[in-house]
């Protein structure tokens, strides 16, 4: 016998989508926490990662570029959000972007290089594909007027970033 949800739990999980706090399928899994651990373990070799915000799996066997790419999106937007005078974690947590308005930031960017190297945030319809594809792993949530707003899962992204410029400060020193 499984657990209410657990096909939904379980395709959503498997489509490289979060699950967040704002969702009735947290609190299942949140229910039936041991279970699902030795579920995903046991059945795919998938570890789940529970934080207080969201659910998500890992895999050690992956080769995906996507969340790198989620990361350097968030790093850039944040680092203009800040540029911009506004304080990038209010905003992200709090704020709706309209898509032009997203676009502007990467436009006029000056981590441009990085940008022109990633083919995921490269043009204007790449990065409204990147959009929608965070969109589709509960990332972002798409509102009307082509606005977004982004889920708690962008806090796994912005850590990552803030580890890799603990790790990089420590190389130099």
């Amino acid at each position: 016998m499984y657990p209410d949800k657990h096909k939904e739990i379980v395709t959503s999980l498997m489509e490289g989508k979060f699950i967040t706090v704002a969702e009735l399928l947290f609190e299942v899994i949140k229910k039936n926490e041991d279970f699902y651990i030795n579920f995903f373990e046991k059945s795919f070799g998938f570890e789940l990662i529970e934080n207080q915000d969201y659910y998500y799996l890992i895999s050690s066997e992956t080769n995906e570029n996507t969340s790198r790419d989620f990361s350097i999106f968030f790093s850039i937007l944040c680092y203009e959000l800040d540029k911009d005078g506004k304080n990038f974690l209010e905003e992200l947590n709090y704020s709706e972007f309209h898509i032009d308005e997203i676009i502007e930031y990467f436009k006029n960017s000056s981590w441009s290089d990085v940008i022109k190297a990633n083919k995921q945030l490269n043009n204007d319809e790449n990065l409204k594909r990147h959009i929608g594809t965070m969109v589709k792993r509960n990332i972002a949530v798409k509102h009307n007027n082509e606005r977004y707003s982004f889920t708690k899962a962008h806090k796994l992204f912005i850590d990552f970033a803030k580890d890799l410029i603990k790790d990089d400060k420590r190389e130099t020193t």
